[in-house]
């Protein structure tokens, strides 16, 4: 039985950010956030992926990301 070994890594995350603290997502030049994950790893994502999920109360909310062996996001995703 051939089994193909899967390279995603599966990060879990709290963002808890005002409204003020995430127009810093659409400043040039603020192109990432880095948040720590459950397991303790800092993470460096996208502020284009925080982006879709801004209210006008911020950005409350656990999240999950699946990156791939490429570090590419495979999965982001609002899961509470």
């Amino acid at each position: 039985m051939n089994q193909q070994l899967s390279s995603e890594r599966v990060y879990l995350f709290s963002i808890s950010l005002s409204y003020k603290r995430c127009e810093a997502f659409y400043r040039p030049g603020n192109n990432s956030v880095i948040v720590t994950a459950d397991t303790g790893h800092r993470v460096q994502i996208p502020s284009s992926r925080l982006r879709t999920f801004v209210t006008k109360q911020g950005i409350q909310g656990r999240f999950r990301m699946i990156i791939n062996n490429n570090n590419k996001i495979v999965s982001f995703e609002k899961i509470g």
